[in-house]
């Protein structure tokens, strides 16, 4: 039952701190998944990344099934899977309210514009690592 918690707690966290889609959220994978908890090996996350592309779904969803349907078996993937969404879920409907009655403020504007290039950062952080991996194991 510890290791569905932690599965839990592993996956809200990179939920919670996804921002700028699936390769943006790598390194926060790799930390938390490969490096922290060793549920998978970095090997295992380029061929999750991969395959993902071959499968329906965001790379976050399908590397969240994969580790924990590997970790804990069926109820592992349902677990991390749940846990890898219900921070977006809640988070995305908060801002909506937030948007909805303040969306034209400057101040909202410029912590969207402010947004934009650390999303970029983060997905040439992501590239940078899978390239290294895959080319220098």
């Amino acid at each position: 039952m510890n290791v569905l918690i932690e599965l839990l707690i592993a996956f809200m966290i990179i939920g919670i701190s996804a921002f700028g889609g699936g390769y943006a959220v790598m390194p926060l994978i790799q930390h938390y998944i490969v490096d922290t908890h060793h549920w998978i090996t970095m090997l295992e996350l380029v061929d999750i990344t991969s395959i993902s592309q071959m499968t329906p779904g965001p790379i976050m969803i399908n590397a969240a099934t994969f580790v924990g349907s590997n970790v804990a078996g069926i109820f592992g993937g349902v677990v991390a899977t749940f846990g890898s969404v219900l921070p977006s879920f809640i988070l995305v409907v908060i801002l909506a309210m937030i948007f909805e009655r303040h969306g034209k403020l400057d101040f909202i504007q410029n912590i969207m514009k402010g947004l934009r290039p650390t999303i970029v950062g983060l997905i040439f952080l992501a590239a940078f690592t899978l390239v290294s991996a895959s080319l220098f194991n």
